[in-house]
C-alpha cells in the first residue's frame, strides 16, 4: 500500500533517539521515552489552496530531514510499519 497525502500534509518516518544518554548510561526499552521531534519526509502533498483558488506549492520534498513540533503529527500505522502524518505548518525547520 501507498501512502499519498493530500493539500499541506507530509508523511515522516521518525527518526529513533539514541539508546544511550550524553554520559554513556544505556536506556532499556522499558523506560519512558519522549516521542521523536526529527524525522525523515517519506511523501508530501501537493500543497494548500489559498484564497484566490491557487495551488501554494509545498517548502518540503522527499527525503528531507525535518525537525517538527513534538505533538503537531499524528501517528498511523500502515502495513505494520509507523508513520506520523503532519501538516506543513507542523514543520519547524530543515535539518541540513
Amino acid at each position: 500500500m501507498k501512502l499519498k497525502p493530500l493539500r499541506d500534509h507530509v508523511i515522516l518516518e521518525a527518526m529513533k533517539e539514541d539508546e544511550k544518554t550524553k554520559g554513556g548510561i544505556v536506556l532499556p526499552d522499558t523506560a519512558s521515552k519522549e516521542r521523536p521531534e526529527q524525522g525523515k519526509v517519506v511523501a508530501v502533498g501537493p500543497g494548500r489552496v489559498n484564497l484566490k483558488g491557487q495551488r501554494v506549492p509545498m517548502e518540503l520534498k522527499k527525503g528531507d530531514t525535518v525537525l517538527f513540533s513534538k505533538y503537531g503529527p499524528n501517528e498511523v500505522k500502515v502495513e505494520g510499519k509507523e508513520y506520523l502524518v503532519a501538516k506543513e505548518e507542523d514543520i519547524l525547520a530543515i535539518l541540513e
